[in-house]
């Protein structure tokens, strides 16, 4: 009997999964074990294996396919075997496949809220995800007005995250004349009306553009993966949050001085990969536990403010940016705060995370400083409240008691915060804090 291969489920957070490759053709000879093809979240890319030795009978979706978890995406067996019973129904429906350009001008002609008919009644009778419907009542968005982008048009979580809440006119004038829907409307709860449409088309905004001509070669980059990602919550942070950055420095004579010691203990010590940016780490979870308005979520009528810290910090990996989460990082010593680190960002690095550690935290620290980026303005991974940039060290003339200069390393910090939920007072004096605790960083480590 031939075995099916599944699209395996990477984390409960993960619904569907994009085959970037085949690895292997029908008719092929595997062995189990053996790597079939390579795959993409939103958040990592993974490998699939060979769940039994055979032929390679049936191949169901193409590369580039948008393909739900647990979904039969081949079918291995013994060469000349009836696979037909394994084939899913949706196997060549459209909304696996790539979608031809025609299809893309469509959808960004006619953003989700206002989708087509076909698409608005297959949401209307449950095709929907449990967390896509979840999420939809949370955020007051009718489930039934959202394009999926999963299997069969189905909406998925990540459909309804990118939905407006739309006026019935502001919707209908969209679908007449074509128009964009700005993320964040004026009216009540970012709601868009009809005033808030913008009065030229995207599609001609898209055929000015095409008639232009640009010299030399041009390269056309799909935004999808990773990149997708990001691009769409960065977008959506600044749409939905009131972002305010401070800019200040700390004097980094203790932080460097406790990094050499580090460098120069005994191996047996094992404090040597102990780094500046897990220094900061360390010292931002201690401060964070006396400012809770900063380790919260902004959630529309409410805040939410966490006990526990569970810290995000950028990592730039080959495929884009992302921000693993340490779990509970206040419980932790600085030992045990530096190996999470590099465990998590080497597994971001490798493509091999845990798709469920990329969400979840309440704050995130984002450091730039080895580039030699002296101030900046992080955007917050919304809805958490904060995050702090990290820059570099440089040379600061402080004055003596003697009325000269000294001239001092210092460490620039950037502290991003929503002003919806936090107040500029209390941003500073976590700022203030912070500069305490790195100035003298061996006490904060006693206390």
């Amino acid at each position: 009997m031939a075995t099916e291969v599944l699209m395996p489920r990477q984390g409960q957070s993960v619904e569907s999964c994009i085959i970037i490759e085949w690895k292997v053709n029908e008719g092929d000879v595997v062995t189990e074990g053996q790597a079939l093809c390579e795959v993409e979240t939103d958040k990592a890319t993974f490998e699939v294996e060979a769940t039994a030795s055979g032929t390679m009978l049936g191949i169901f979706y193409p590369a580039d396919s948008d393909v739900e978890v647990l979904k039969v995406i081949a079918a291995i067996g013994d060469e000349g075997e009836d696979i037909s019973a394994l084939r899913p129904a949706d196997e060549s429906a459209p909304a696996t496949a790539a979608p031809a350009p025609a299809v893309e001008e469509k959808v960004e002609a006619a953003p989700a809220p206002v989708a087509a008919p076909a698409v608005q009644a297959s949401s209307a009778t449950g095709l929907a995800s449990p967390r896509a419907k979840n999420l939809a009542a949370k955020k007051g968005v009718d489930i039934s007005s959202i394009a999926g982008t999963g299997p069969n048009g189905r909406v998925i979580e990540r459909d309804v995250a990118a939905a407006q809440a739309v006026t019935p006119a502001a919707a209908a004038k969209a679908a007449a004349e074509g128009l964009e829907l700005p993320a964040v409307g004026t009216g009540m709860g970012g709601r868009v009306i009809a005033a808030d449409l913008m009065t030229v088309a995207p599609e001609a905004v898209g055929e000015a553009v095409a008639s232009m001509d640009f010299p030399g070669t041009v390269k056309e980059i799909p935004v999808k993966g990773v990149r997708k990602v990001v691009a769409g919550r960065m977008l959506n942070s600044l749409q939905s949050t009131a972002q305010l950055t401070l800019n200040t420095s700390a004097d980094a004579r203790s932080v460097l001085g406790y990094r050499s010691k580090c460098k120069n203990a005994p191996e047996e010590a094992g404090v040597g990969g102990i780094s500046i940016n897990d220094v900061v780490l360390y010292a931002t979870i201690k401060t964070l536990g006396e400012f809770p308005e900063l380790n919260a979520h902004m959630l529309g009528t409410k805040i939410v403010e966490f006990g526990n810290v569970h810290l995000g910090f950028a990592v730039d990996t080959p495929r884009g940016l992302m921000v693993p989460v340490i779990r509970y990082a206040n419980l932790m010593t600085l030992k045990q705060l530096s190996a999470e680190t590099k465990r998590l960002a080497g597994a971001c690095i490798d493509g091999t995370i845990d798709p469920d550690a990329l969400s979840g935290g309440t704050f995130t620290v984002t450091n730039l400083g080895a580039m030699g980026i002296e101030s900046f303005t992080p955007v917050l991974n919304a809805p958490e409240v904060g995050i702090l940039g990290v820059c570099n060290i440089q040379p600061k003339p402080v004055m003596n008691k003697d009325g000269g200069a000294d001239f001092v390393p210092h460490m620039g910090l950037s502290l991003t915060f929503d002003h919806a939920a936090a107040d500029g007072a209390p941003a500073a004096r976590f700022l203030a804090s912070l500069r305490l605790k790195l100035a003298a960083f061996e006490l904060t480590l006693a206390g």
